[in-house]
């Protein structure tokens, strides 16, 4: 099992929900509204009347098949809206209940 942390602009929620249950993802956790900014590129997401955007998180578990896929699917979300911001990072699970 693998665990999938994606952090992205609120503007990409209904998609990336999308992705997620075309991909067979069925359990996530939503972080709702975050705040952060990109390591290079893009604008801060403060929700501040400067930087007025926020952004949202989701990790979710999956089996190790579907990583490929919805990387690939948040990938090319990502490249459609590059100044939106979307990362996507995958860690093991050695262990859960």
């Amino acid at each position: 099992m693998k665990a999938i942390f994606i952090a992205f602009d609120q503007a990409h929620n209904d998609a990336i929900l999308d992705i997620l249950e075309k991909s067979s993802c069925r359990g996530f956790t939503s972080f709702g509204e975050t705040r952060g900014r990109g390591t290079t590129t893009g604008e801060p997401h403060y929700g501040s009347h400067a930087w007025p955007s926020l952004g949202n998180a989701i990790l979710t578990i999956v089996e190790d098949q579907r990583v490929e896929t919805v990387l690939n699917k948040l990938k090319a979300l990502d490249e459609s809206k590059p100044r939106l911001g979307l990362r996507a990072f995958v860690w093991e699970i050695s262990q859960m209940i």
